[in-house]
């Protein structure tokens, strides 16, 4: 009885998508700020006004449902507006990672299909390259950023005179299903091509109200976009900050004495950033880190940090919450979810410990386990079986695009399967403990890089640090330790080994440390495979 005469109609149900809580957000706080880059500040109403009048101007130019916009752009107003206008549209966005080579572009336009590319001068180059090799031939729009200089424009017109075309009035069309595709985001393709994540509307709206709750980000937070927006859709900060009539800080760099003096001066409340963004933080000049008068929140996503990082920067005012999460589940899904009332009375040490696990599923994540990969059954709550991370709901992809194998593989018996090894605790808080294939299997005993980790970065001289698997003639297998010093400081190899040797069992020290930079992705993760590569053969010596 309770489906006669009971259906669905316009008065009772409506498609979710964030592109209601932009409306919402020009409605409501018409004259809050929504946008601040250097001197330029635009409320709420003109973001509206602006990506309105976009998707006309996209309409226009032939752009509609299911046609990808690509755009190559640094975290700016243009980038964050086409998180608006472009779903208007009824397009995909594909926001591409501002690093990757030429040719990997080309992939990418042409796996995606690209009908039109937005492209800032300071990586007009590279998109001028990839153009030159892609069979698909998109129009080509110029973001003319005045505060940049050098490039080339290499478009048919520039983003302004684009959006000049269109009309705030366009009475463009919420999307009939929530299903419908609202973005596509690329993997690092660090084997082969990268697979394209496609994400649905349903899911972008879910993520961006789970991202506020799991936060408990306030009404009027004061965002800083340090999370590029290519990664996740900036973790889907684009949208939530639309829900909660907050402003975005954009910049250009991410360098310690920038990030530091927006903070100040715009008082920013909220920002995240891989754990790599916390390091150079917590070691910026005391000239930069002093005058910040009020608490600021950090969301920190990838490897645990450190507890050592996690509690200089609590020492400072920095308030961290650590979450997990992929690109195939809308950025953060899991958070280390804070029990003041069982855990504010701890020692510093013990608290900063607790924050460096992943935690629990957040508030829209509707299901997560730890899994025996081979029966795909939970592994015990003990803190010592190594499991699967697994994850199912709302806030998982569609699937990847024109890849029905991978689809298949990655959702295997009913979970999303990420690949992350981890244990589960007796309260149900998760830990990783590596990547699947970044575990070290030596002598038959595995060892984690991330435990490694944890002790080189206590040491005083330590910058950074990636441990990875070695081949070894008579373990199979020995952890390398790649270490960045501090500008200030000096180790040895010897002493760095001494450090391990005083800090862990035996066989978990590194038998070999190699000094200097660390290769990073665009998002600030460490490429370990990158590492693995460079690891020194080992000699009969060893």
């Amino acid at each position: 009885m309770y489906d006669t005469n009971l259906d669905q109609n316009p008065a009772n149900f409506q498609a979710l998508s964030p592109l209601s809580m932009l409306q919402r957000a020009a409605d409501v706080y018409p004259t809050a700020i929504a946008q601040i880059y250097g001197d330029l500040r635009r409320t709420w109403k003109q973001t509206y006004e602006r990506t309105a009048a976009m998707a006309d101007a996209l309409k226009q130019h032939g752009i509609g449902l299911g046609d990808t916009v690509s755009v190559i752009a640094h975290n700016g107003p243009e980038l964050f507006e086409c998180h608006y206008s472009i779903p208007m549209a009824g397009a995909v966005l594909n926001a591409i990672n501002t690093r990757l080579d030429a040719q990997t572009i080309a992939y990418i336009f042409d796996h995606a299909e690209s009908k039109l590319v937005i492209v800032d001068r300071e990586f007009s180059a590279t998109v001028k390259e990839a153009l030159a090799i892609a069979k698909v031939k998109p129009l080509v729009i110029d973001i003319d950023d005045p505060t940049y200089v050098g490039g080339e424009l290499i478009g048919e017109l520039d983003y302004e005179s684009l959006l000049a075309k269109g009309s705030s009035d366009y009475a463009w069309q919420m999307p009939a299903d929530e299903w419908q595709a609202i973005s596509l985001n690329y993997t690092s393709g660090t084997t082969g091509n990268p697979k394209g994540v496609v994400y649905h509307h349903r899911g972008a709206y879910l993520t961006a109200i789970n991202m506020s709750l799991a936060w408990d980000m306030n009404k009027y937070p004061v965002y800083m976009t340090i999370v590029p927006m290519f990664h996740c859709n900036g973790w889907c900060f684009t949208w939530a900050t639309a829900l909660m009539a907050g402003a975005n800080v954009f910049l250009r760099q991410v360098r310690p004495d920038i990030v530091l003096d927006l903070i100040k001066r715009e008082k920013v409340t909220h920002f995240g950033g891989a754990p790599i963004v916390l390091n150079m933080i917590n070691n910026a000049e005391d000239k930069d880190k002093q005058g910040i008068d009020h608490q600021i929140k950090v969301m920190t996503a990838g490897a645990a940090p450190p507890a050592a990082v996690i509690q200089a920067m609590e020492d400072i005012g920095f308030d961290i919450t650590h979450v997990y999460g992929l690109t195939e589940t809308y950025g953060a899904c899991i958070v280390c979810e804070w029990q003041g009332h069982k855990w504010n009375h701890l020692p510093e040490s013990e608290r900063a410990a607790l924050k460096a696990r992943q935690g629990v599923r957040t508030p829209n994540q509707e299901d997560h386990a730890v899994m025996n990969i081979e029966t795909m059954q939970p592994v015990p709550k003990d803190g010592k079986t190594i499991g699967e991370i697994c994850m199912r709901g709302n806030m998982v992809m569609k699937g990847y695009l024109k890849n029905p194998q991978a689809t298949e593989e990655a959702f295997a018996g009913g979970w999303f399967h990420s690949g992350d090894l981890a244990v589960w605790h007796a309260d149900g808080y998760m830990e990783i403990k590596d990547r699947a294939k970044d575990i070290i299997i030596s002598g038959g005993e595995n060892i984690s890089s991330i435990e490694i980790e944890n002790v080189l970065y206590r040491h005083p001289a330590v910058l950074e640090a990636a441990v990875v698997a070695r081949a070894d003639k008579k373990w199979g297998e020995t952890p390398c330790a790649f270490v960045c010093l501090k500008d200030d400081r000096a180790a040895s190899e010897e002493e760095i080994i001494a450090f391990c040797r005083d800090n862990m069992a035996s066989f978990k020290i590194p038998k070999h440390v190699v000094f200097g930079p660390l290769p990073k992705t665009a998002t600030g993760k460490i490429q370990k495979y990158m590492l693995r590569e460079m690891t020194p053969a080992y000699n009969n010596n060893d």
